[in-house]
């Protein structure tokens, strides 16, 4: 990116002053070797953004930002419904409710080394991934019903998991206002034998050790040290919600003259909050969040009936999961004012810092985990939100490492079964139906996830707890 387009107002604050139609300023959060390395794309979609009615402050991009469909992956904004406030699609995305969990296990590295390769074996067999993938879980028409309504609280029902897991799930597991009926007879077919697997892309799940620990006291309170070894499950809303966002894109852009929304770019489609269309498409986009926290739920289950047969002495407890690519009503303060506010963060993550009501009694006196996927083969990290957060993006941090180049750019230069040769090399086992996907997914096609979370820390958008390296990785 052209640096001469922006305005630098901090060491990673870069600002882009209204122009046009741009009814508020875009803002991005990186280094300045990030930002020379993004895409002009992320430029023109941060100010695309800034132009909907309604928005808030600023049109934001986090450190991790890359070009994504209609608002940038790694966007952030948020909308007024008292003053025309819209509600996006593409500001929410396909993956609606993309999102990491962690799970401790209670066992250090040189428990698990010597059954390394049975369980990362066994997770391969028990947790289905891959294009297409099918679960155990196959739900009718009454189940599909009351897991949209439910989310992990119809799981845990169901008897997948404990009800203390649902204390550090965002919503306590459920997002309220959910709207079944609003999700089309497809899209619930899509996900009826979808439910407890991981899917393709980006997402994974890996057993990994923890490497450092950067602050100790916050580590204390997360229950985390060094040489602990956890899980993370990266996975979402699976065919439902890509249905879901495929649908409404279009009825929106349809719709768009109707409400008199001008939009800059189609990828933008949009209805006014307070509208019939805006209103459907709450109601199916909380379901389909209720569909992803229902299948991280089922997918921790399975992982934890495998850790029960190979490590019986493991006590997997859940840290926290989070959610990327929503749309939450939030309260936040705007020139002064407490406000009610609809805040998009697609390929971002919540963030909120100590004392925030709404995160767990335990957690409250540090601020939420933040939970921020390296891609295979490369460093996870555990962060913290921070006080300063809630004033620069609505309390919201970087979700991943972000592509640096496309799949097709990926295929081109790598080769699955090298990168799998490479990994194991390093000590980290890869299992995949694909070597497709893996060669997709190769950890040169990402930036540098530490270069990604020194900028969040540095930017104050979280603050780093604890770095954490793969030991197992099962990919889709």
């Amino acid at each position: 990116m052209d640096l001469n387009l922006l305005r630098r107002r901090g060491h990673d604050e870069w600002h882009i002053a209204p122009r046009g139609k741009m009814r508020v300023p875009g803002v991005i959060y990186a280094t300045e070797a990030l930002i020379r390395d993004m895409d002009e794309k992320v430029y023109e979609q941060v100010t695309n953004v800034a132009t909907l009615p309604g928005i808030v402050n600023a049109s934001y991009a986090m450190p991790d930002a890359h070009w994504g469909y209609g608002f940038p992956i790694g966007g952030v904004a948020a909308f007024d419904p008292d003053h025309g406030g819209v509600v996006s699609a593409g500001g929410v995305g396909f993956d609606i409710s993309c999102g990491v969990r962690l799970l401790r296990t209670g066992l250090m590295v040189e428990e698990v080394q010597p059954v390394k390769k049975r369980l990362a074996d066994s997770l391969s067999h028990r947790v289905p991934a891959g294009v297409g993938s099918t679960g155990q879980v196959r739900l009718g028409n009454h189940d599909m019903e009351a897991m949209l309504a439910g989310g992990a609280r119809w799981a845990v029902g169901k008897g997948y998991g404990t009800h203390e897991d649902l204390e550090f799930i965002e919503e306590q597991g459920r997002m309220a206002g959910a709207k079944p009926e609003q999700v089309s007879g497809r899209a619930k077919r899509r996900q009826q034998d979808e439910m407890g697997t991981l899917g393709s892309g980006n997402h994974y799940l890996e057993v990994q050790q923890v490497v450092t620990v950067h602050d100790a006291e916050v580590g204390a309170v997360f229950g985390i040290r060094e040489g602990d070894v956890v899980v993370s499950i990266h996975c979402g809303s699976r065919g439902l919600g890509h249905q879901i966002g495929t649908e409404f894109l279009k009825s929106m852009a349809v719709s768009a003259a109707r409400y008199r929304v001008e939009l800059p770019d189609r990828e933008l489609a949009c209805a006014p909050i307070n509208s019939e269309i805006g209103q459907e498409y709450l109601g199916a986009m909380r379901a389909a969040i209720n569909c992803a926290l229902a299948n991280r739920q089922i997918l921790t289950h399975l992982v934890r009936e495998v850790f029960a047969d190979l490590l019986p002495e493991a006590r997997l407890s859940l840290l926290y999961d989070v959610s990327h690519n929503t749309c939450k009503v939030e309260d936040h303060v705007v020139e002064g004012t407490p406000t009610r506010l609809f805040v998009h963060r697609k390929g971002a993550t919540r963030a909120f810092g100590p004392g925030h009501p709404e995160l767990p009694p335990s957690l409250r006196s540090v601020g939420q985990p933040v939970l921020i996927g390296g891609t295979m083969g490369t460093a996870s990290y555990v962060l913290v939100g921070t006080e300063e957060s809630m004033a620069l993006a609505y309390g919201s941090a970087c979700h991943g490492a972000g592509r640096s180049m496309s799949r097709h750019q990926a295929l081109r230069r790598w080769h699955g079964r090298d990168v799998v040769k490479d990994l194991e090399s390093r000590g980290i086992l890869i299992r995949s139906p694909s070597m497709r996907g893996i060669a997709e997914e190769a950890p040169g096609a990402y930036k540098d996830v530490s270069e990604v979370v020194d900028a969040a820390d540095e930017a104050k958008l979280a603050k780093k707890v604890a770095r954490l390296e793969p030991l197992i990785c099962i990919k889709g």
